[in-house]
């Protein structure tokens, strides 16, 4: 069993060498508390219990719980997004960041270059040919934008290139559904396009949502799979709950309930629907590349209450809840996996960090007894720090030794001089209650 060293959680602590240097961790906290303040938003109350409860009554119900509960589904779920869980082989591109949308909630502007691709198109084919001519393997490829059909021609080539590059790639499309005619979808077709996706704004007017719904229903005579892809902005489940009936009548494969996040931007409209910050925002506080924002509190629980309104009416679509914890996971898989690390760190298959074990000050004589007995010399003292890192399969072997051992989490950064292992988080537990297989 592992626990968070939480500010609550230091208090307890015994070893002062350990509570001193968990205090660092706090000043991180802070830090990103100030940070979150200074965006306009606050941090919600932590709603851990109410979403635990509700989390144990999916799984007894048979929702599948994967990539360690950050993505959660029921019925069925599209290929493409299990491939998005290490994000090996698995690609999403853009003609360019056009939209002749304006949703307060998108994040394209967070993304590198916005302001040049928002004005001017990416050049796809060089990018396949790239893709190509590095001898990867290429199973899934996304089009995604701004939106994709202001560009129809372009989009239709881009489907088209593809299938001449790799041909046995799986292609989706993520569109809006407001520029789709039945003349693209026919040209989509011949371009053996597998996977439709289409988003809904739950808040556009009757007309425009019965409208979108019109071309989702046409689309599913010419695309293999139509999907839904949406985020869940709280308060609005009973609207949703609506939603999913109509989707599941027109018989689309399944719908991906996002996990609601605030941009970085438009925090006047996030303060006007009195939005506040999931408490706590993340699992391990890290720089992450997807540009989503900070996650919304009661987005996710509204998500998982949609599963349970799913499974007791007996809806027969596919339903995955994507948290922004499973869109953080390819990041973390990529830079950590097969990368070379001294031989105390343990790669988790959990969640791709890698971990190693810790004990700090009068701890440390107690632990290198044991190891000397054992002949294990594969350790390393920090002497500014005062504490011995070893691999977390040696903690059972000090199980009669009565002292609190950290899980430090690790991951691999490129630096303009070299490669170097982070340390982002630190979890307390003792050799009697650690479980290697549960835990990590």
């Amino acid at each position: 069993m592992l626990m968070n060293l939480s500010q609550k959680r230091l208090a307890t602590v015994k070893n002062q060498t350990l509570k001193d240097y968990g205090q660092i961790y706090l000043k991180i906290d802070d830090s990103f508390n100030d940070w979150v303040n200074q965006t306009g938003l606050v941090l919600a109350k932590d709603i851990s219990p109410e979403t635990e409860t509700l989390l144990e009554r999916l799984h007894a119900k048979g929702a599948i719980f994967r990539n360690d509960g950050k993505s959660i589904y029921v019925n069925q779920i599209s290929p493409a997004c299990v491939a998005c869980q290490k994000g090996v082989g698995s690609v999403s591109l853009f003609i360019s960041l056009m939209c002749h949308r304006d949703c307060y909630f998108c994040f394209n502007k967070n993304q590198d270059n916005y302001e040049q691709f928002s004005k001017h198109k990416r050049n796809y084919r060089e990018e396949l040919d790239a893709l190509s001519q590095n001898g990867g393997k290429l199973t899934y490829l996304g089009l995604t934008g701004g939106e994709p059909l202001l560009h129809k021609p372009e989009t239709i080539d881009f489907f088209q290139y593809a299938l001449a590059k790799f041909p046995r790639v799986h292609t989706r499309l993520y569109t809006s559904g407001d520029l789709l005619d039945e003349d693209v979808l026919k040209e989509l077709q011949e371009s053996q396009l597998d996977e439709i996706r289409f988003s809904i704004k739950i808040d556009d007017p009757h007309a425009l949502q019965l409208d979108v719904l019109a071309k989702i229903a046409l689309a599913k005579a010419y695309i293999p799979t139509v999907m839904v892809e949406m985020p869940v902005v709280p308060g609005t489940l009973g609207a949703m709950k609506d939603l999913l009936i109509k989707l599941d009548s027109i018989g689309i494969f399944g719908i991906n309930l996002l996990e609601f996040c605030f941009p970085h931007n438009n925090a006047e409209e996030f303060q006007k629907n009195k939005f506040q910050v999931k408490n706590p925002p993340y699992r391990v506080l890290y720089d992450y590349w997807y540009a989503g924002g900070l996650p919304i509190s009661h987005s996710e629980l509204e998500c998982l209450q949609l599963l349970e309104f799913i499974i007791d009416q007996k809806l027969t679509l596919g339903a995955q809840y994507c948290s922004l914890e499973n869109k953080h996971t390819a990041q973390i898989y990529q830079q950590n996996y097969t990368q070379r690390v001294a031989k105390t760190q343990y790669f988790s298959n959990k969640d791709y960090f890698y971990k190693s074990a810790k004990v700090f000050g009068e701890d440390i004589p107690k632990v290198l007894k044991v190891f000397k007995k054992l002949h294990y010399t594969n350790y390393l003292i920090n002497n500014d720090y005062q504490f011995l890192e070893f691999h977390v399969e040696k903690i059972k072997s000090l199980a009669k030794l009565d002292l609190e051992v950290v899980i430090a989490y690790n991951v691999m950064e490129k630096r303009d001089d070299g490669s170097y292992l982070r340390e982002l988080r630190l979890d307390v537990t003792t050799p009697k209650d650690f479980d290697l297989k549960l835990d990590l």
